[in-house]
């Protein structure tokens, strides 16, 4: 078949961070494309992921700004919080957002349907509504979706995909998981007024980041109120008839009482019905679409980008793999993602984040050839707030180059700093580098340049 006998040059199923990303480059290319999406224009990120996240997570914060506010001066009388309004608001923004990034699918001329659609062999999809559909290329975009492990009355739980249309603000949740969105919930939820339990299956939390930082984030939260069920998993939850839950765990001889479960122990390719054997197209052990560096599948007219490949899941790497494929594809550049000295942020309460080697893993490549430089302060911004609550900055070095491998934060803003701290890893600075640097002065950020 002729490229002009194709209803489109490049079809892309998923209309996400990185389906949206690859469509507009295309298409600024001169490509004929189209995306299909079944639910709304966004993905995960926008619509149910980090961005209203981020926004509960600053509502949050004003439990612990208004309790503050006396020792700065403030008055403040009849504290009340309505989670109405903050869902409501959150909400309103996914709106806003859908709204915009699909004026950007229109405004360069990507033709979108609003439907679910299926590959039918190489070069074909079909759509929900029967209509079949043919393309030069294919691009895979449909991102990841929660794991809901199998167990008794798991019916009665929720994923992070619901928790953003609760009717009430739960008044005790018990959260299965300790990853990055198991804390960051517990952290919200914590801060709000619940009373919040992490149950894991294991005894460690944030599994990949460094020690330092997981066992400091462990004894702020506890600290804080959050409790924490370590070696044991949820075997079964049962709803009472007055609504209550009652979660009970292996090996615990009594169940705990909830009013909402959230389960937050992984998310999983979302490859189920895709119709991928009709392209012959290969999976990996957890449901993955196995791509080369070009983001090429085992069909060579079909492509992945984004958690659909599992490889990292976080959306600026779906952005940057859709537009290097649209790059490669359509504009003739030899585009490629770089998947070293990629930067992290867990937005827990307090935050932190890491870029680069943990000190474990510098030591595993280097052995005896690593420094590790530390700064362990207590947040100028605590100190009226009579929190004890302590700032921790790390720097993991080669000792022999001197070059700084890894950079691994905890404390307000710490995200925030961290994407500075990024450049420098990513561009091969050394400590000397750092320490050549005059700190800015007073902030938390200057740490990183006056450890010694």
């Amino acid at each position: 078949m002729t490229e002009a006998a194709y209803d489109y040059d490049l079809f892309v199923i998923g209309a996400g961070s990185g389906g949206v990303r690859a469509s507009r480059i295309a298409a600024g290319y001169g490509a004929r494309v189209a995306v299909a999406e079944e639910y709304r224009v966004g993905g995960t990120c926008v619509i149910r992921g980090c961005v209203p996240k981020k926004l509960l997570v600053y509502g949050s914060h004003f439990a612990e700004e208004l309790q503050d506010a006396a020792n700065y001066g403030w008055t403040v009388e009849k504290m009340t919080f309505d989670w109405p309004t903050l869902r409501d608001a959150v909400a309103k923004d996914v709106d806003r957002l859908n709204a915009a990034y699909t004026n950007t699918l229109n405004s360069n001329k990507v033709e979108h349907f609003l439907e679910r659609a299926t590959i039918t062999g190489p070069n074909s999809v079909k759509l929900a509504s029967g209509r079949e559909i043919t393309a030069r290329y294919i691009l895979v975009a449909v991102g990841a979706w929660p794991v809901m492990p199998h167990f008794d009355g798991a019916e009665h739980c929720i994923t992070s995909n619901e928790v953003f249309g609760l009717e009430n603000l739960p008044g005790r949740v018990v959260i299965a998981g300790a990853g990055y969105i198991a804390l960051e919930f517990a952290g919200i939820f914590n801060a709000l007024g619940s009373h919040v339990t992490v149950v894991n299956r294991s005894e460690t939390i944030l599994r990949g980041y460094d020690a330092s930082l997981r066992d400091r984030l462990l004894q702020i939260t506890m600290a804080r109120g959050i409790e924490y069920k370590f070696n044991c998993g949820i075997e079964r939850v049962e709803r009472l008839e007055n609504g209550c839950l009652n979660v009970h765990m292996k090996g615990q001889p009594d169940p705990l009482g909830a009013d909402a479960v959230l389960v937050a122990t992984g998310r999983r390719p979302k490859t189920d019905g895709l119709g991928l054997e009709n392209a012959g197209i290969e999976l990996g052990e957890h449901g993955e679409i196995r791509v080369d560096d070009t983001a090429q599948t085992s069909c060579p007219s079909i492509f992945a980008v984004g958690d659909v490949t599992n490889r990292v899941q976080l959306t600026p790497i779906a952005i940057r793999e859709g537009h290097a494929f649209a790059d490669r594809v359509f504009g003739g550049k030899d585009t490629r993602v770089a998947y070293d000295c990629i930067p992290s942020a867990v937005f827990s309460q307090p935050p932190l984040a890491s870029v680069g080697l943990t000190e474990a893993q510098a030591r595993e490549m280097l052995g005896s050839n690593v420094k590790v430089f530390t700064s362990d302060f207590r947040p100028m911004k605590n100190i009226f707030a009579h929190r004890h609550e302590r700032g921790l900055y790390k720097l993991v070095v080669d000792a022999q180059t001197d070059k700084v491998l890894g950079v691994h934060l905890i404390g307000p803003e710490a995200p925030e700093v961290l994407q500075a701290a990024a450049i420098a890893v990513k561009a091969g600075l050394t400590k000397a580098d750092f320490d050549a640097t005059v700190a800015l002065h007073p902030s938390m950020a200057e740490e990183l340049v006056l450890m010694r």
